[in-house]
């Protein structure tokens, strides 16, 4: 039997990724329609254009719903997958240059940037899903890809819905050391712990055997992460996500930010307005080149994959934003944590793992006590709570400056920031 994919922020210069996914799985995952929804009309037109002679040019032969109306595209729906940006590219610069004014990282996804992107998204993803409650089939899954993933995911579970948050990071890792070792990539497993561009390798098992001694030993003819020491990561015994850089060189990345260099929202919206352009031309029937250089390295791969392993019951492995139940022992079980998880129609098992190492627990009961917080600001518009949680953030302001920085992100994204504005 057919299925229903409602796809919300279809406008993104991702969907052709997604669209290139679900065409090279039709025979594991028969799609009866595909509802492209976004607010943009033009970004919907263009973008969905290209999806439509992607799915022709793959021989898919239902009609591709294009439509304004969210309620039409979550009608029935089986798969709900969510890829919008509150706020657009414009909200990410100020979320990427008002933070190191204050002395801190601007970061979309971490430190009081991506505390600003909580309080966007929060309330409109919740809404969202809980119209697909309203309106979707029964059992309909709720997949999550806005930044940050983890925290958004965590409000929906504690909200209890029927959800999973997906992140491409390491299934992107995944396939650069499946090359690196000529091995197809379904042989390689990793031993991925921690949160939501938070996370690091225990374990890269190939064909079962743990090959990371070997990487960690090769790290200064062959670096899996660029910038980070090999004597660090020997001494994490473990791979660090690009993401920990933030973390471990706070002061660096703040001076560099400070420097006035171009920020990867400037570089992103004149990728997208190339992108764009490239989309535009009637001839084009798959993603360009260019697209690569967006950031979705494998974000087909990662979102068609889940859906079509919840579909039919793959019973495969997949690193998903779940919720913890016992996987990390010294974690609580209600915590959402970025981890393997056996993937079927019932949704995402997490595999048993051992508990965090004291430099990797610590970094995450921190970094967890702050997403409660946000997403208790981001519910309230309480700006008690929202000055809590910005302190709270690892990568957060000093007391001292916390109150002003905190009023400058709120002034500067007040039309996204309703309950942080009531009217009178």
């Amino acid at each position: 039997m057919g299925v229903k994919v409602a796809v919300v922020g279809a406008g993104s210069t991702y969907t052709p990724e997604l669209v290139e996914g679900f065409a090279r799985r039709a025979d594991r995952f028969p799609m009866e329609e595909l509802a492209l929804h976004d607010l943009d009309p033009e970004r919907l037109e263009i973008v969905g254009g290209l999806a439509e002679r992607m799915l022709r040019r793959a021989g898919y032969a239902r009609p591709l719903v294009r439509t304004l109306d969210r309620g039409r595209a979550l009608e029935g729906a089986d798969f709900v997958i969510v890829q919008l940006r509150v706020g657009g590219n414009r909200a990410r610069y100020l979320d990427e240059t008002i933070p190191p004014r204050y002395g801190c990282v601007g970061q979309e996804t971490t430190g009081p940037g991506g505390f600003a992107k909580a309080l966007r998204t929060v309330p409109v993803v919740l809404e969202l899903a809980e119209e697909t409650a309203r309106r979707a089939a029964p059992g309909a899954w709720f997949v999550d890809f806005p930044n940050p993933t983890g925290l958004v995911t965590q409000a929906l579970l504690d909200a209890g819905h029927r959800a999973l948050g997906l992140c491409n990071i390491a299934i992107s890792l995944q396939r650069e050391l499946a090359a690196r070792f000529g091995v197809e990539p379904e042989r390689v497993e990793l031993e991925h712990v921690g949160l939501n561009h938070l996370s690091w390798e225990r374990a890269v098992r190939v064909d079962g055997v743990d090959r990371l001694p070997e990487i960690l030993e090769r790290l200064e003819e062959e670096p899996v992460e660029a910038g980070f020491p090999p004597e660090l990561v020997r001494a994490l015994g473990a791979l660090p996500s690009y993401y920990l850089r933030y973390y471990y060189f706070t002061d660096r990345i703040v001076a560099e930010q400070r420097g006035g260099a171009q920020t990867r929202a400037e570089e992103v919206m004149e990728i997208e307005a190339g992108l764009l352009e490239l989309y535009r031309d009637p001839s084009l029937d798959r993603k360009p080149e260019l697209l690569e250089r967006r950031g979705g390295a494998f974000y087909s791969e990662a979102a068609a994959q889940l859906v079509a392993s919840l579909h039919e019951g793959a019973g495969d492995v997949q690193v998903v934003n779940v919720r913890n139940d016992g996987a990390i022992p010294n974690l609580p079980p209600e915590d959402v944590v970025e981890v393997p998880a056996r993937i079927d129609r019932e949704g995402a098992h997490p595999l048993p793992l051992a508990g965090l190492a004291p430099e990797m627990l610590g970094l995450v009961q921190h970094a967890k006590a702050y997403e409660r917080l946000a997403i208790a600001a981001a519910l309230t518009g309480d700006r008690t709570t929202a000055l809590k949680a910005l302190i709270t953030n690892p990568l957060g302001p000093d007391a001292d400056v916390a109150p002003a920085l905190l009023a400058e992100l709120l002034e500067a994204h007040r039309a996204f920031l309703p309950r942080f504005f009531p009217p009178g």
